[in-house]
């Protein structure tokens, strides 16, 4: 299955007159959390019942008291590479070059900036001449290149980009990224290497949470999608079914999708850790049987799926989440998810009790 554009489980007639600023909200710039929690489980966790639209105020250590046996809790693994390579340009200008993801023949699909000052044909250097970019072409978007990276003195270029390149922080958290960062912005069951931005929701667990959610009797599944940068730009189509969701990879084993329909079909929810999470599996839910890309012990592809208010889910029951932008297409999401009114009415409950938003902020159990 190498791609998947998969709407169909979306009554259009629910959806086809929102608009983007439908999903506008004023946020406090101080709310925007820039470091995260001295402890990942001490983050605060609103949890919010969508039978009844009751909330309630704890911390994210509390979270096992609303997992029972025969739960099934569903992870993200991706791990975030250091994706930001910067430096100086020979006219003394500063330049910074993301790495979105590897092509074929040892070419990236970049975002640069300046991006006028870096056109095919140029080359520059990173990390003390170790590293080589050369600009191959233009890509898709504004400010997209192909380049290639060279290893200088017969280095490994794999290993230079985790020597030199900088944690891809958002551009919300205004500060230069630190070392700490390395393993902060990162889960603590991050495996699979490939994301640009971390499944923020993930961050809050420990290894004892999730051991205490395991022997409490619940089972713990790990899929793949790997986070690009798309996932958290706003939407600046007029209308939101104008907007155009951009690709992202994902795997999962098939064997993850049996034990998912097993624990519901005894009675235990799918509890799904991200937004991230939620697309991966909804993307394969209509398509299992459409095996294109292997033997059937996995299905693998790139997902286009735009979840929004009128999608029926067929995977979730319940969801931990952040608390998103404005305008984003996460904030669509947990709309579509929990009911777009209750999620307005869960975000000024956030703001008023002066909850931290964003990727290094709190988190929201979804009931």
């Amino acid at each position: 299955m190498p791609w998947c554009k998969i709407n169909s489980k979306l009554r259009t007639s629910d959806t086809e007159e929102l608009e983007t600023a439908d999903f506008h909200y004023e946020l406090p710039a101080e709310l925007i959390a820039q470091f995260p929690a001295e402890r990942r489980d001490a983050s605060r966790l609103m949890v919010l019942h969508r039978e009844n639209g009751l909330i309630e105020h704890r911390r994210f250590s509390d979270l096992p008291e609303y997992i029972a046996a025969g739960d099934i809790l569903v992870l993200n693994n991706t791990r975030v590479f250091p994706a930001r390579l910067t430096g100086k340009l020979s006219s003394g200008n500063d330049f910074e070059v993301l790495l979105l993801r590897a092509l074929e023949d040892g070419h990236w699909l970049t975002l640069v900036s300046p991006a006028r000052r870096l056109k095919p044909g140029r080359s520059f250097k990173v990390g003390n001449g170790n590293l080589k970019v050369y600009v191959k072409n233009f890509g898709g978007a504004p400010g997209e290149r192909i380049i290639s990276l060279e290893a200088s003195h017969g280095g490994e270029v794999a290993g230079l980009i985790e020597r030199y390149g900088h944690t891809p922080l958002p551009p919300y958290i205004n500060r230069p990224d630190t070392e700490s960062d390395r393993e902060r912005y990162q889960t603590v069951y991050a495996r699979a290497v490939g994301a640009v931005a971390a499944p923020t929701a993930g961050l809050h667990f420990t290894h004892p949470l999730l051991k205490s959610i395991k022997e409490a009797g619940a089972d713990l599944a790990e899929i793949i999608l790997h986070v690009g940068p798309g996932t958290f730009r706003p939407v600046v189509a007029e209308k939101v079914a104008d907007h155009k969701m951009e690709a992202e990879y994902f795997e999962i084993e098939q064997r993850i999708l049996e034990r998912i329909k097993a624990a519901r079909e005894a009675g235990g929810r799918a509890i799904l850790v991200g937004t991230t999470t939620v697309r991966a599996l909804e993307s394969v839910a209509s398509i299992s049987a459409a095996t294109e890309s292997g033997s059937g012990e996995k299905l693998s592809g790139w997902t286009e799926l735009f979840i929004r208010p009128g999608f029926e889910f067929t995977m979730v029951d319940s969801l931990v989440t952040n608390f998103h932008l404005p305008r984003s297409t996460l904030l669509m999401l947990v709309s579509a998810f929990a009911g777009k009114e209750l999620i307005e009415a869960a975000y000024r409950e956030a703001i008023d009790q002066r909850y931290r938003f964003y990727s290094y902020g709190d988190a929201m159990l979804i009931l």
